[in-house]
């Protein structure tokens, strides 16, 4: 475990730059420094943070909103070493287990108990569960997501094709080559090719699981040279690159979903989140126009993910209390209310209550996409999505501390093989060499 810890926390510092310290007095009272992820639902919570200060006149909030791989590492390096930069944490359920076992984070159930009214059942149980540690929660969920396939209705009407509710990999890929229009600017799919290993490896592992391929068997010996694995690999990268977008090996989740939503996409998979916006009138051309169904399988009844933004409290942070008066804020009920008054009920944190769920107003704004995003989180259990027994915890990701690193490592030679700079096979060669250092590591401490 030393030497793992010792790896995640280089890796962390690598990309570390300089912060203005936590739980700093300024002339109005406290200010907390916040650690956040950039994206829209993250930019609205910014956006409305004066309501926050203005009910809480003796806190002052700081954000520091960042790409989600640079939040990743500085957020991983500060939390690890104690630096003690921020007050508050955008992490998500791949951190949070690791991170309480080690005593990085704040048990937050003293707090959830002692708040009236925040109701921690109210939770998308699933969600809840993959943010706790010994039964206590050590993070609370701004939103929820699994993920699924978007498809615009109406140029499926026109080439006369008909989407099933639960497609196959290659009737996705029949699709992309029948929609694929080069010349109008539309690509049949758009996937992530960006590299990090929240980026393309979110989506790709998904397709890897359904394939029937592992990262390790139960022995920790590497598996991405495995049969399974390279049909997975071939499948996702000849796909991406005969009818995705543009420049797909720089292509993340806002590029993606940029380009959806300004109808220069057939398909999309990715995180459910992603109905929000393309649903939004301010910033989508193709409201109305879409229809969402489940995620693609190959051999396994689902294939989806399972993946929660959420906030918790660094142990070393000063003011605890006052952080938690924080994330009350941005992760209760009354939040939901004000986004969706605000805003519009599009863009509500989704994926994350119940109660949600309940508001007619967010049901018939969500009526295209609700219900999908919940079979889809439901849907999202490990003995749903694969064929194999692994040593490890997690859909989309290896649950384990190297994975940052590896994974990010991977993710390179996917985006590379993405590009066209080098084979698949020559990318999973590479990668079944850093995978197997990762495994060693793992037989040695058995």
């Amino acid at each position: 475990m030393t030497k793992r810890l010792a790896l995640l926390i280089v890796a962390g510092l690598l990309a570390l730059t300089g912060c203005a310290g936590a739980g700093e007095f300024g002339a109005g009272g406290r200010t907390l420094v916040i650690a956040i992820v950039s994206n829209p639902q993250m930019n609205d919570a910014i956006s409305l943070s004066g309501q926050f200060e203005k009910t809480h006149p003796g806190i002052k909030l700081k954000f520091v909103s960042l790409p989600e791989n640079q939040a990743r590492a500085k957020i991983t390096a500060s939390t690890s070493t104690q630096g003690g930069e921020f007050d508050a944490v955008m992490i998500s359920n791949y951190e949070t287990p690791q991170w309480a076992a080690n005593g990085w984070l704040e048990n937050l159930q003293p707090y959830i108990g002692a708040t009236p009214g925040y109701d921690e059942n109210d939770f998308i149980p699933s969600i809840r569960d993959s943010l706790s540690y010994r039964g206590s929660m050590y993070a609370v969920p701004f939103y929820g997501e699994s993920s699924f396939l978007a498809y615009r209705k109406d140029l499926f009407d026109k080439a006369g094709l008909t989407m099933p509710a639960h497609p196959t990999w290659e009737q996705i890929a029949d699709f992309a080559k029948k929609l694929d229009d080069k010349a109008a600017g539309i690509s049949g799919i758009c996937l992530r090719g960006k590299p990090g290993w929240g980026e393309n490896l979110a989506p790709f592992d998904t397709v890897a699981n359904t394939f029937g391929a592992r990262w390790f068997d139960q022995n920790w010996n590497a598996q991405l040279t495995s049969p399974e694995f390279k049909q997975a690999a071939d499948f996702y990268v000849n796909l991406v690159r005969q009818y995705g977008e543009v420049g797909a090996s720089s292509a993340g989740f806002s590029e993606c979903g940029t380009r959806y939503a300004q109808g220069q996409a057939a398909m999309w998979y990715d995180a459910t989140v992603m109905a929000g916006t393309n649903e939004d009138p301010s910033s989508s051309t193709v409201v109305g126009k879409s229809a969402y169904v489940a995620a693609p399988v190959e051999k396994t009844p689902s294939s989806g993910w399972l993946y929660t933004w959420s906030l918790a409290i660094p142990k070393v942070a000063k003011d605890k209390q006052a952080a938690w008066e924080f994330l009350n804020w941005m992760t209760n009920k009354d939040f939901v209310q004000t986004v969706g008054k605000t805003y519009g009920w599009n863009r509500v944190p989704p994926g994350c209550r119940l109660s949600t769920y309940q508001i007619p107003e967010y049901r018939d704004a969500a009526k295209a996409y609700a219900q999908p995003t919940l079979d889809g989180i439901d849907a999202a259990r490990e003995n749903n999505v694969r064929t194999q027994p692994v040593p490890y915890t997690g859909i989309q990701f290896v649950g384990i501390p190297e994975f940052q690193d590896l994974g990010t490592r991977v993710s390179q030679e996917l985006s590379a093989a993405i590009a066209g700079q080098i084979s698949v096979d020559e990318a999973l060669d590479q990668s079944q060499k850093y995978a197997q250092t990762v495994g060693d590591s793992y037989r040695e401490t058995k």
